[in-house]
């Protein structure tokens, strides 16, 4: 049995009033996932891979005649697959990404571009978009803005017109004709500033569809699919929203959509529902909409049921759900669902078995077990690491100029820390030799380096956002949830170099986005800098990555004025040079943050199951492991 709405076929039956379906398969954010294969940890899984997802497709087309099938963006990078091709077209020229080689053997209609297709700069992108044997289309993303949105030089074709043949009510084949744009978040070409310069322009992502899709309606088309690489956000828009994908659904002449980029599912029991979004039904502002995951891990579905009127084809109601290649069962352990399609997994074969050799490659020694098992809750030496070596390669980097005086600190996140990855996200490096793989499991992202020149209020203020993830809690509580489910821990910013408490008994300052929502509030203290107090003019140089460092996740003084340097350096090469400059990791040293001790207070917090193996490294705090939850994560109650 299904064991959530999303996962229930459409209900709409179009032989009982003989209605004819078209029917939209998508996938989204596959990041390069071919294979249902854990590079990281050197492992297959169950959960991701389009070999997988490709089964699904394959069923799903078998079911109804006239099918089309979309990706939504964010294919081309992102796994050590895609990374290693990145690497050889450095030095050989482009050849067929596996990726590509695997879309065009799925045979897919229609593709937009995410943000990360431009994450190994302009060049890279159109080099292996050239072998897709798919129409690609992306309506913001420009080479340069003109006076309105139809006047932009744009990268590629804003929108494309299918034809599908469709059979009427009397069984006749005639012409349908799907319109479909592709939109991106206006950010990209900030978030990889220093791999694009300024090539690359972007548009509001409303402002251009409220152009172009008039411009489709005009030309003919019977229903038009918004590809939208952006999470659903909020129903009432604002300019240059990067979650637009609700108050897109609003515009009059979309009939369909496929949103993204934020990984989530829909539609979903837990997503939360708001003015316009029906996460049950799958509907936004009254439109089927799916949202598919990440790496493969589901296929959405919508089912468009249409009556020929003589004249052509009209829109009576449409469905969606999502179809997933994996299940969580009630030991919390993940079962396939679907097998992996020889045809893709005979197309990734090459690149996957150099991919495995590749990563396998020493690069250092690792004298302790680096884990993310608590990397949301204590200072973690995975996640000091990397902020060590930023800042040893900005102090290199800015010495001998006007800012080689200034104090540099260093901010990191958690890349593996659970969340929506479930509780197989998790970095866990044993002692022993580092192989290539590990370094990609602590830094799996192609950003590159980038220092901010901060005041202490923009440090404290910054150190706020991160620790907004924590709940307020109570004097005495027993049991209190710690942790906002809904905030990811790639915006869980340490500063290597500071000290500081945190005063949970104080409500959060900012929301999931970064958003300052009580202005008064402050639960950073005793924030210090080798030992003294940092007072608020005082200057620093932080160092971070080119997507923090151009406003990504909401972060105070996190601006193009204030970045002293703007890469090229990838922060991943930075790490990797820095462990062959040591050539064994050193210890992280004492903690640099703790939380305010709280008489006979108790909170639960999620882990993976095999944290329980480490919870000496939780010290001072005291944590009893509990039962799994539902979805596999192991609970345990902290005590303050």
């Amino acid at each position: 049995m299904p064991d959530a709405i999303s996962d229930l076929p459409p209900t709409a039956t179009p032989g009982r009033d003989r209605l004819a379906r078209l029917r939209i398969l998508a996938t989204s954010d596959l990041h390069a996932h071919i294979t249902p294969w854990d590079y990281h940890s050197n492992r297959s899984s169950p959960a991701f891979g389009l070999a997988r997802t490709a089964s699904l497709i394959a069923q799903a087309r078998a079911e109804v005649e006239c099918c089309i099938l979309v990706d939504n963006g964010d294919f081309l990078q992102g796994s050590p697959i895609g990374d290693r091709e990145a690497l050889l077209a450095q030095g050989e020229g482009a050849v067929l990404h596996p990726m590509i080689a695997a879309m065009n053997a799925l045979g897919y209609d229609a593709v937009t571009l995410g943000n990360h297709e431009f994450s190994n700069g302009l060049g890279f992108l159109l080099d292996h978009l050239a072998g897709a044997r798919f129409p690609i289309v992306s309506a913001n993303l420009a080479l340069g803005l003109g006076a309105s949105p139809l006047l932009d030089a744009l990268l590629l074709p804003p929108t494309l017109m299918l034809t599908r043949m469709l059979r009427d009510q009397q069984g006749v084949l005639r012409p349908l004709r799907i319109g479909i744009i592709g939109l991106a978040p206006p950010q990209t070409p900030l978030w990889d500033f220093a791999k694009l310069g300024n090539s690359l322009q972007a548009r509001d992502i409303l402002e251009a569809a409220a152009a172009h899709v008039p411009v489709l309606r005009a030309a003919g088309a019977d229903v038009v699919l918004a590809l939208s690489h952006s999470g659903i956000g909020a129903g009432t828009p604002v300019p240059m929203m990067e979650n637009a994908s609700a108050a897109l659904a609003a515009l009059p002449g979309i009939d369909a959509l496929v949103a993204g980029h934020t990984h989530q599912t829909f539609p979903a029991h837990d997503f939360p529902a708001a003015t316009g979004i029906d996460p049950a039904h799958g509907q936004l502002w009254g439109k089927p909409a799916v949202m598919p995951g990440f790496y493969g891990s589901h296929l959405g579905v919508i089912d468009l049921d249409l009556r020929w009127d003589g004249a052509r084809w009209r829109l009576v109601t449409g469905t969606s759900c999502l179809r997933p290649i994996a299940r969580r069962t009630p030991a919390g352990t993940l079962q396939a669902l679907t097998q992996s399609a020889a045809e893709i997994i005979a197309v990734a074969q090459p690149a996957h078995r150099a991919t495995r050799a590749w990563a396998q490659r020493p690069v250092g020694q690792n004298p302790q077990v680096l884990h993310s098992y608590f990397a949301v809750i204590s200072a973690s030496p995975a996640v000091r690491l990397i902020a060590r070596a930023q800042a040893d390669h900005v102090a290199r980097a800015l010495q001998a100029g006007p800012y080689g005086d200034l104090p540099v600190l260093s901010a990191a996140a958690p890349f593996h820390a659970g969340g929506r990855g479930g509780p197989e996200n998790y970095t866990c490096i044993p002692a022993g030799r580092l192989t290539m793989r590990h370094v990609f499991d602590l830094y799996p992202h192609p950003n590159t380096i980038a220092a901010l020149l901060l005041t202490g209020a923009d440090l404290n203020r910054w150190l706020e956002r991160s620790f907004s993830q924590f709940a307020q809690v109570p004097p005495g509580s027993d049991g209190a949830e710690l942790l906002d489910p809904d905030f990811p821990s790639f915006n869980f910013d340490m500063i290597e170099g500071l000290t500081w408490e945190v005063d949970l008994t104080c409500p959060p300052r900012c929301n999931m986005r970064g958003e300052v929502i009580r202005p008064r509030f402050n639960r950073i203290v005793a924030l210090s800098h080798q030992g003294r107090a940092v007072t608020p003019d005082q200057r620093f140089v932080l160092a971070t990555n080119s997507y923090r460092a151009h406003g990504a996740g909401g972060f105070s003084g996190a601006r193009p004025e204030n970045v002293i340097l703007n890469g090229p350096h990838a922060s991943r090469d930075i790490l990797l040079a820095y462990i062959a400059k040591t050539g064994s990791i050193a210890s992280a040293g004492p903690p640099n943050w703790r939380f305010c001790a709280m008489a006979d207070t108790s909170v639960l917090f999620d882990s993976s199951p095999a944290a329980a193996a480490h919870l000496a490294d939780l010290q001072p705090l005291r944590a009893e492991p509990l039962a799994l939850t539902p979805q596999g994560f192991r609970r345990f109650r902290l005590h303050l």
